[in-house]
Formats: structure tokens, sequence, C-alpha cells
């Protein structure tokens, strides 16, 4: 039942989601996308910005609250509810790695690039790059150590 009324929430939100980009796209576009190509593109970026904020709260939102709610009955006996700090932990971690790829961006112009950019916008393209290279590795590494914890427990895959 209750992975039901889940299923139903997603739906609604993502079909909420959907109308008012619709929406936005039909309405606000000529309005505010009036200064040329360079206006419409910016405002779906902020759209597209305000969308990805509004998922990564919800997502850690939702997650503590399934964590807490599965943990309910074991409050009494336990009050030191583990699987929430567990998430907070992930987020942490996420967070960290995030800092680390904005403080080593280095923000310098691309090679061969004519183009005008803003200091900001050279500074978030390179923590997005570096971003990429610090999750690619932890995929890679999680990867090797996840099979060499499988072949000492004698797991098969």
């Amino acid at each position: 039942m209750e992975r039901q009324l889940y299923a139903k929430i997603f739906k609604w939100v993502c079909w909420a989601l959907l109308i008012v980009s619709v929406g936005l796209l039909v309405f606000a576009f000529p309005k505010f996308g009036g200064a040329g190509e360079e206006g419409a593109v910016t405002l779906m970026l902020n759209w597209a910005y305000i969308i990805l904020g509004i998922a990564i709260v919800l997502i850690i939102c939702i997650a503590l609250f399934i964590d807490i709610r599965k943990n309910a009955t074991s409050l009494e006996d336990n009050p030191v509810v583990k699987r929430p700090v567990k998430t907070i932990l992930y987020v942490v971690g996420i967070v960290a790695a995030l800092l680390a790829a904005y403080f080593f961006a280095s923000g310098a112009p691309a090679l061969g690039f004519t183009g005008t950019t803003t200091d900001s916008e050279l500074k978030l393209t390179d923590t997005v790059l570096n971003l990429t290279y610090i999750l690619g590795a932890g995929a890679i590494l999680a990867i090797i150590v996840g099979e060499i914890i499988m072949s000492v427990r004698g797991k098969k895959a």
C-alpha cells in the first residue's frame, strides 16, 4: 500500500514539473527570452538550476523520511537511529566531494576558445570536470574493492 502511495506521489510531482516547464516554455519564453537567444537560454538554464536544486533537496528529505519511518518502531528501544545517521554521512561525503572539486578548480580559460566567458562560468566548468574525475575514480575504486572483498569472502558475482 505504501509503495502505491509513493508511486502516486512521484507520478503527480513529475506531471506538475512537466506542466510548469511547458508553461514556462510557452508563456515566459517569449516575454523574458526577448533579449535574443541569450535571454532564452539564460531563462531555461535558470529553470534547470531550480529544478535540479529542488530534486536534490527532495531526494535528501525523502531518504531521511523513509529511514526514520522504517526505524520508528525501534525508537523506544534504541534512541540512536543508525540509518538516518548513515544517510547524513552520505550527504556529508557528497558535499565534501563537491567542495574538493570546487577548490581544485582553477578557472583558467580553455585553450583555443575565443568566446567570452565570466570567471564564475570558468570556475563552474572546471568544478564539473573535476567532479567527473573524482566520481569516475571513485567508481573504478569501488569496483576494484568490491571484487577484492567478494573474492576474499568467497562469494561469486
